[in-house]
Order: structure tokens, then C-alpha cells, then sequence
């Protein structure tokens, strides 16, 4: 932590603020959660379907990067929080074989085809700092879809924890505005615009050492 700065701090609020999207909440036909290594994402998408936003669920995702050592699968663990939350297990599918933003896209189209289930609008629940790319994919790879996309409520400098530390908080949101970049021309996002400022932070991020969740161009 000793290379976390002030400087630091207020160059990755910039990443933090512009991964968000801030849509609001319209109720939909589904609630689909992203699986990933933060389980604070189960427990938004449970208070969801609690509030009455959406009345099914689903969960996907099998096992990525960041989770290769769990014995259980991210969709699996998620479904798991849900049902401790009080969601019926009736309300919730699970697409457990997708390692990455793409594949959960793609794997639960193909989930709901087989059981000829139509749903035209997603409330799509994510970590904060992959709303904006979770957006930029859902939209590449599933065009004609209604969706917003939200987060867990939770403030950056309150984000980090014991098995999240902050420096690897920072490493993927520096991380993730590279894809955003540069996706779009590969074919895995649409295009959006990203503010100078917001670049210019990511450069000084990766000058300062934050490049551990780049990849190489």
C-alpha cells in the first residue's frame, strides 16, 4: 500500500467516476448479475429482485481470472447469496461456464433460447468500476436489448477491502479503460468517448506503475 499516494487516490477517483455510468433504475424482465471475485454484487442483485425491480435472475459466470482458486463456481456462489437473501431458488437461473464479460453475454442468450424464455429488457449488475464496459459489451454482443447497469452502492474510498486490496482496485480500473479504448476496434465493444482528463489520469496511473491488468496491444 505504500505506493498508494494522495496522488494516487485522486487520479483513480477520476478512473472511478467515468467506469460509472449512473443509469436509473427502470423495472425489466430480468436481473442479470455478472459473476466475478466480489460477492457484493449477489447481495445488490438480491436487493433488487427484493425491491421489485425485475422478477427472475440471473446468474453467470463460471470462473475467471481472479477466481481460478474458488471450488465453486462464481454463478453458483452468487445463486447461493441470493437464496440467503430470501430470493426463491425458482427465481433464479444460473449460466455457470463463462470466464469473462463477453461469454456471460453470449452463454445466457444461448441459456435463454434453450428455454425459450424472450426477454427484451436487463437490469445488468456489476462491479463499480465495470459498469461502463459491461454496458460497452452487452451492446456490441446483444444489440435491440433494453438495459441499464448498476453497481453496489458503495463509495470508492469504502470499496477496498482484506481480499480486494486497493492497489489491485486501481490496477483493473486502469485495466479496464485500456479495453475500453481499445475493444471497440477488435469487435468486443461498441465505442465510447473517454474525457481527456479521464486519459490523461489512466496515462500518469500507468507511469506511476498500475499497469499489472494491461494487456499488450
Amino acid at each position: 500500500m505504500s505506493n498508494i499516494t494522495n496522488e494516487v487516490l485522486a487520479l483513480a477517483q477520476q478512473l472511478w467516476d467515468y467506469h460509472h455510468r449512473n443509469d436509473t433504475l427502470v423495472k425489466s424482465d430480468c436481473i442479470l448479475a455478472l459473476g466475478s471475485h466480489d460477492l457484493r454484487v449477489a447481495e445488490r442483485t438480491a436487493e433488487l429482485y427484493l425491491a421489485g425491480w425485475a422478477p427472475l435472475i440471473i446468474m453467470s459466470g463460471g470462473l475467471g481470472n481472479f477466481t481460478m482458486s474458488w471450488t465453486e463456481r462464481e454463478a453458483d456462489r452468487f445463486a447461493a447469496v441470493a437464496l440467503k437473501m430470501g430470493v426463491p431458488a425458482n427465481h433464479i437461473l444460473i449460466e455457470n461456464k463463462s470466464t469473462n464479460t463477453g461469454e456471460n453475454i453470449l452463454f445466457t442468450q444461448k441459456l435463454l433460447d434453450d428455454l425459450g424464455l424472450h426477454l427484451q429488457s436487463f437490469i445488468v449488475v456489476q462491479k463499480p468500476y465495470m459498469e461502463r464496459r459491461s454496458y460497452a459489451t452487452f451492446k456490441k454482443q446483444w444489440p435491440g436489448k433494453d438495459i441499464i447497469v448498476t453497481s453496489p452502492q458503495i463509495s470508492f474510498e469504502d470499496y477496498h477491502s482484506q481480499e480486494i486490496p486497493m492497489d489491485r482496485v486501481i490496477n483493473i480500473m486502469v485495466g479496464d479503460l485500456q479495453r475500453i479504448k481499445i475493444y471497440p476496434d477488435k469487435g468486443f465493444h461498441i465505442y465510447q468517448e473517454i474525457p481527456l482528463p479521464v486519459w490523461q489520469a489512466y496515462q500518469r496511473l500507468v507511469a506511476l506503475g498500475f499497469d499489472k491488468h494491461l494487456i499488450k496491444e
